[in-house]
């Protein structure tokens, strides 16, 4: 059990909402910020916490503050300026980022709040929304060993594992390979799927067979039975799977890795986006297949 703190959690999505309310639930005094006040208000009426008006007020007197927004435009804008969380936090308290983002702008974040005395830690989350309401996400984790071990017991407390990666940054590098093994699963998985329907084999019977073998995987388990059914209504947004895409493709531009698989589903979610799929969970890659 770690000891309870005051902490901050800004940004109250579909991931943050639940992460927070975890928070809350292991007996932290939580204080709330979202863009939407509206659902800071639901949350701190649900929770017993504190909605602030804005970032810079959520992150005062807070030991930690957690941020978990949508891209590296959103982080900006709820981390600098005026009020910011930057603003409000104090020397010695820890910025910890849950957003998945660009390493590059993790390094910038880091120096900017070691300049005012403040760690920080980028932490992505893998797990999807069922992991935040379950408590059972995957963070990994980029920063200095004595912070990880400071923020670590509180981040446990919707954590199924946690682990540091590296120096700053290493955390969204680690989530990019995540994302990379993910669309080359997904791609395999929607051509096995519609090679399966094409060849009239039972998909319940086929998908319990060779789960139980080398083809296993979390895709598999969680999403075959929705693509034979062709329902994508739910899940992990394929326009927030393309800005994942993204910054890996402009990061292996940098370090000069190949990634030709990722490149080309990175298109076919493209196509998925032109046919109304933007918020179409990500396994919908085989309604390119099955509807061409």
């Amino acid at each position: 059990m770690s000891e309870k703190q005051k902490v901050a959690f800004v940004g109250l999505g579909v991931m943050g909402f639940p992460m927070a309310g975890h928070l809350a639930a292991a007996g932290h005094q939580v204080t709330v910020y979202n863009r939407t006040a509206n659902k800071a208000d639901t949350w701190a009426a649900k929770h017993g916490g504190r909605a602030a008006p804005q970032p810079a007020d959520a992150g005062k007197d807070a030991s930690i503050v957690f941020t978990c927004v949508g891209n590296d435009d959103d982080l900006r804008s709820v981390v600098y300026g005026d009020k910011g969380v930057l603003a409000g936090m104090a020397r010695g308290a820890i910025l910890v980022d849950h957003t998945t983002a660009s390493a590059e702008l993790a390094r910038e974040i880091s120096a900017k709040a070691k300049g005012q005395g403040v760690d920080f830690l980028d932490a992505p989350v893998s797990g999807g929304q069922a992991g935040a309401e379950n408590g059972k996400l995957t963070v990994m984790v980029g920063g200095e060993p004595d912070v990880f071990a400071r923020a670590k017991p509180v981040i446990d407390s919707y954590a199924r594992a946690c682990a540091l990666m590296g120096p700053t940054g290493s955390g969204q590098l680690a989530k990019m390979v995540n994302q990379i093994c993910i669309a080359g699963l997904v791609q395999g998985l929607s051509e096995g799927i519609n090679f399966a329907m094409k060849a009239g084999l039972d998909g319940k019977i086929l998908i319990d067979v060779i789960s139980k073998g080398a083809a296993q995987s979390w895709q598999m388990e969680n999403r075959a039975s929705t693509m034979f059914a062709g329902k994508f209504d739910f899940g992990f947004a394929v326009d927030w799977m393309r800005k994942d895409l993204s910054i890996c493709l402009a990061e292996a531009k940098r370090n000069g890795a190949r990634l030709p698989v990722t490149a080309l589903v990175d298109q076919f979610y493209a196509q998925v986006q032109a046919r109304g799929g933007k918020r179409w969970d990500t396994s919908s890659l085989i309604h390119l297949l099955a509807n061409d």
